[in-house]
């Protein structure tokens, strides 16, 4: 993104390389907002019951993540983990740890989260994704950011923008 790193020396953990869910990631999609409706045909029936998601699902979605300035993954540099993960009904709250408390980065980091859930989750979801308590020196603008939704949609309609989530999504760091 920009030519200064915020953190030029952070400390790599190795990855688990354990995935918990079946469930695929279908990174294939073009939209960053909502995944097209799949409408069941008149012919098909429609399962009335709403499938359960767990914090491991969720942790398989983001673990992969890359971190913006380094050739890492958010679960390699402990940005994320399973437990930073709360689940309620209809509710996605991931807490993420900046490696370092004055990161640059953090909001880019929280939009590429929220970009991997909104793709990837049913549209039934809220979704909250906060800085750890205590970890960023600005840590209320940051949140206030990554859940204001009229912020998040002018951040996805900079095309600069956009590029560096999806090389984040996919790896191209």
């Amino acid at each position: 993104m920009s030519g200064e790193i915020f953190n030029p020396n952070p400390t790599v953990f190795r990855s688990s390389a354990k995935s918990h869910s079946s469930r695929s990631l279908s990174t294939a999609k073009k939209s960053l907002w909502i995944n097209e409706p799949e409408w069941p045909q008149p012919d098909q029936e429609t399962d009335e019951e709403e499938e359960a998601i767990d914090q491991d699902e969720i942790f398989d979605l983001i673990r992969n993540i890359y971190d913006p300035e380094h050739p890492n993954t958010l679960e390699e540099l402990h940005v994320v983990s399973a437990p930073q993960i709360d689940l309620g009904e209809n509710r996605v709250k991931v807490e993420f740890t900046p490696t370092v408390p004055h990161c640059g980065m953090s909001t880019l980091i929280g939009l590429s989260i929220r970009v991997r859930l909104i793709r990837s989750l049913p549209t039934r979801f809220k979704l909250d994704i906060v800085v750890k308590p205590g970890s960023h020196q600005s840590e209320n603008a940051v949140n206030k950011q990554l859940n204001d939704k009229e912020r998040v949609a002018a951040a996805l309609e900079n095309p600069a923008l956009v590029k560096t989530v999806e090389d984040c999504l996919t790896g191209r760091v």
